[in-house]
């Protein structure tokens, strides 16, 4: 058999596979690949010329790197390198370095410094004729009042983590009461994500139902009221069955009082405690009309699972007093916090006479409690029928939104 004689390319003159480089990426991937090492090694062997070396590769030629110390120097003990085989030295960092030293900010977790910020579409005014006239070329974004109204939904529509109570009432009937839970009600619904529910407590026949759907739609639906509700409550395991108890009024859905005088006095706090306890499990926001007065049987339960309070008042002194008596009572009687951070709502419904002093009586509140806010005067609330938001002095609409604002602002 002939002897084979070794390729001069497979390997040097020390026996030592040549250090063959085919393109710029090798020599630098090469050069990245060099570990700092402690103790100091021989200077390399100049590489035997290769068999066949591209032309065109400019770096194909550059030498090993000599042997480093921790420092990162070259080594300065042993066999210095010889004077016509350079160091290879980095001039700059590569690119896999500098991403790593300067995160970039990608398109998920930094979309605006991609996108310019568009502004909001002005509704109303000059800003919005502007915008109409010039098919949006002009877009001078929302005036103060629009931003305003705005940052009310927001605050309304806020996400909640659980399910809360609020609770409607007054020492005197006839004073908007229940037209603000429906008002009230109706603006959650309409900002909100998750629908609300009103529940009617009130022991004198309340008629929550009939303020929102109206005398007529409500006496052709199923007569479902709370007593019902109790009186099947364990076979409620589900939205679908809850449903068969409930009024709707657009989306808020509703559960109407009991309308017969001879048991309607007879929910007690343990009945409504049980309710609250079902309907929390549907429901992240819940209205309760509570009737008049503050000492009726379910009124220890209710205040008992309410996050926070509705004063209703009205402009008259008399009902001015009775809202302060109500905090008063409430803070004497173990419910401090639920009177401190109270909502007191004074509605103009009998449009009372300009003998009355309105600033006085506002002031006289608004030191007792969280917020006071006042409804104006608006014969879709004062006639004690239906209340729809459709039919509503912007005025009067503006006060539920605030109204809604702020109860939603109390649950924490």
């Amino acid at each position: 058999m002939p002897a084979v004689t070794p390729s001069p390319s497979s390997s040097n003159d020390a026996g030592t596979p040549s250090a063959r480089r085919t393109s710029w990426a090798a020599a630098a991937a090469a050069a990245d690949a060099t570990k700092p090492s402690r103790a100091p090694s021989p200077a390399p062997v100049p590489p035997a010329p290769p068999a066949r070396q591209p032309a065109a590769d400019p770096i194909a030629s550059v030498p090993s790197a000599p042997p480093v110390n921790e420092s990162g120097d070259a080594a300065r003990e042993g066999a210095a390198p010889p004077s016509d085989a350079p160091a290879f030295r980095r001039s700059r960092p590569t690119v896999a370095d500098a991403i790593a030293e300067n995160a970039m900010p990608d398109f998920i977790s930094s979309p605006g410094l991609f996108v310019k910020e568009q502004k909001p579409r002005p509704k109303g005014g000059i800003r919005g004729a502007l915008y109409n006239l010039t098919g949006g070329a002009w877009n001078l974004g929302p005036g103060p009042k629009q931003r305003q109204e705005d940052e009310l939904g927001r605050r309304i529509s806020r996400q909640l983590q659980g399910s809360y109570n609020t609770a409607i009432l007054s020492l005197k009937g006839g004073i908007g009461k229940t037209s603000t839970t429906v008002g009230v009600g109706l603006t959650l619904a309409e900002y909100r994500g998750d629908a609300p529910c009103a529940i009617d407590a009130n022991p004198d026949s309340g008629d929550l139902v009939e303020r929102a759907l109206g005398e007529g739609i409500y006496q052709q639906a199923s007569p479902r009221t709370i007593t019902d509700l109790l009186e099947n409550i364990e076979s409620i395991d589900s939205l679908t069955a809850l449903a068969r108890y409930m009024h709707h009024a657009g989306r808020l859905h509703l559960i109407a009082g009991e309308q017969d005088p001879e048991v309607s006095d007879s929910l007690t706090a343990e009945e409504y405690l049980r309710i609250r306890k079902l309907i929390s499990g549907y429901y992240s926001v819940a209205l309760t009309d509570c009737g008049t007065g503050v000492t009726h049987n379910a009124m220890s339960g209710i205040l008992q699972s309410a996050d926070n309070l509705v004063i209703a008042a009205g402009y008259a002194v008399s009902g001015a007093k009775r809202a302060r008596s109500t905090l008063h009572w409430l803070a004497s009687h173990g419910y401090e916090d639920l009177a401190r951070n109270a909502i007191v709502v004074i509605t103009d419904k009998d449009e009372v006479s300009s003998r009355v002093d309105k600033d006085a009586i506002e002031e006289h509140l608004a030191g007792i409690c969280r917020e006071l806010i006042a409804v104006p005067h608006d014969r879709g609330v004062a006639d004690g029928d239906l209340v729809t938001l459709d039919v509503l002095k912007p005025e009067t609409r503006r006060a539920y939104k605030e109204i809604a604002a702020a109860i939603v602002d109390g649950y924490r």
